[in-house]
């Protein structure tokens, strides 16, 4: 590598994370600056295929030391396993930031995306794998729910499934009622700093599936842009109120993803593929987060795309409304296939 654009961007006070399952590529990572890391079933799954050489053995390991475990139990295992391995690089830089920075986040089970009770209950899990673990959990009604139950209980949280300005807006509300509930119970809320993601590249997916199925028109390269609009107008607001929670980028597409929205205020959360690209990037990182998207793009994207209303206004859905979007809708289809896969992938090493 040439050039050297993830630390330049960090030198800016611009934070970022590393987006993978992969130990080796988290420390690439912490090494040009990346403050935090994240992961999913999906991502896991990704790793085992990509990286058979590190997990097969680990899930080996399992199957031998947990004989009558199921391929559920021995998945969570093995998530809980990289979990472990991931926190414990990031705890350098948790500890020299006294607890601001140097978060794993770790997300509960897809599949109990209908019950608080279950979301919760694993989160507490989760949380007990390490000091520097935050937990995903949607951002559909049941979700924000559990958001607040988590918060309350003093776990840190991220929101995830996570598109639009009404869903950071029903998440920060819910995490101001939970951390007022945490200082109640004499916990230490001001500690707990939590995240709410926006999946701005499954914006622009979501909108161009709805420009191919309805044969609407655009103007080249003008759907790149709706993520990162919702984004923008996401972080007016938040400054402009001073919601709670730090807004995190997510779903990378193409560069501008990265570089329209660099500001020290918010962070982004990278894969590696993608990250490694910027990197050598002949753009020089600045702090575009509060530069205005340009009026005729937003003036086509409102004008052509009600679900882009939707995701940008302030009021453009109610949280009943947040799981029948078409972004969350596409999403949680693909995590619940993830996690099938990672399955599939523990029961081919047991039998």
């Amino acid at each position: 590598m040439t050039t050297n654009r993830m630390s330049e961007m960090t030198a800016l006070g611009a934070d970022w994370w590393n987006d993978s399952g992969i130990p080796d590529e988290l420390s690439q990572a912490i090494a040009l600056g990346a403050v935090g890391g994240t992961s999913n079933p999906v991502i896991v799954s990704q790793a085992v295929k990509a990286q058979p050489a590190l997990c097969h053995p680990i899930i080996d390991r399992l199957v031998r030391d947990h004989a009558s475990d199921t391929e559920d139990d021995l998945a969570w295992k093995l998530i809980h396993t990289l979990a472990i391995d991931a926190a414990s690089r990031l705890m350098p830089v948790y500890h020299a930031t006294k607890g601001v920075k140097g978060f794993l986040s770790a997300q509960v089970n897809p599949k109990y995306y209908r019950s608080k009770e279950l979301m919760v209950a694993q989160a507490t899990q989760l949380a007990a794998l390490a000091p520097n673990i935050a937990i995903k959990a949607p951002a559909t009604d049941i979700g924000i729910e559990a958001i607040e139950e988590m918060t309350a209980r003093g776990i840190r949280i991220n929101a995830t499934v996570s598109f639009c300005v009404p869903q950071a807006i029903a998440v920060s509300r819910a995490l101001e009622r939970g951390l007022k509930r945490a200082r109640a119970a004499g916990r230490d809320a001001d500690a707990i700093q939590p995240y709410i993601t926006l999946m701005i590249g499954r914006v622009d997916d979501h909108l161009k599936r709805v420009a191919e199925r309805e044969t609407i028109p655009t103007t080249p390269g003008v759907l790149d842009w709706a993520g990162i609009a919702v984004f923008k107008h996401a972080h007016q607001l938040f400054k402009r109120h001073g919601h709670v929670g730090t807004l995190l980028a997510a779903a990378y597409r193409h560069e501008a993803h990265w570089s329209q929205i660099i500001g020290r205020e918010v962070l982004q959360t990278v894969p590696y593929t993608w990250w490694t690209k910027y990197n050598v990037s002949p753009t020089q990182p600045t702090l575009t987060l509060d530069h205005p998207v340009d009026g005729a793009i937003l003036s086509e994207l409102r004008a052509k795309f009600p679900d882009f209303i939707r995701a940008h206004d302030e009021n453009g859905m109610r949280p009943s409304e947040f799981i029948g979007y078409g972004a969350t809708q596409h999403t949680l289809t693909q995590f619940l296939g993830g996690y099938d896969d990672l399955i599939q992938s523990v029961r081919a090493r047991m039998l």
